[in-house]
């Protein structure tokens, strides 16, 4: 039983060494891309920073809306709101206008 618990015990610590190690990994890699502009040591790294494009900041995800008609989700932007709904194409907007009689909502 203590052996287990010791087994147990070792895979927790090792996870946590390992997910500590790719953080600071990941850190350093962000870290050394802020740093385009500053040179680096070694033959293969002469150069190599200013033909590297700088990251651009994150964008949010835009956001998707399901079609009234089929259930399909399309991107805010590229959909068509009729009334209160969204619907991934103008066919869908007419069909779903037809069928319910052109009532808005219930």
């Amino acid at each position: 039983m203590r052996q287990i618990l010791l087994l147990f015990v070792f895979v927790l610590a090792a996870r946590w060494l390992v997910k500590t190690m790719r953080a600071a990994q990941t850190q350093a890699a962000m870290r050394g891309a802020g740093r385009a502009d500053a040179p680096r040591s070694g033959a293969a790294g002469t150069g190599s920073a200013r033909s590297q494009p700088r990251a651009e900041p994150r964008q949010l995800a835009e956001p998707m809306v399901r079609c009234a008609a089929c259930g399909v989700h399309a991107p805010k932007s590229d959909s068509i709101l009729a009334g209160a709904q969204y619907f991934c194409s103008a066919e869908h907007a007419r069909r779903y206008a037809a069928r319910t009689g052109g009532r808005e909502g219930r």
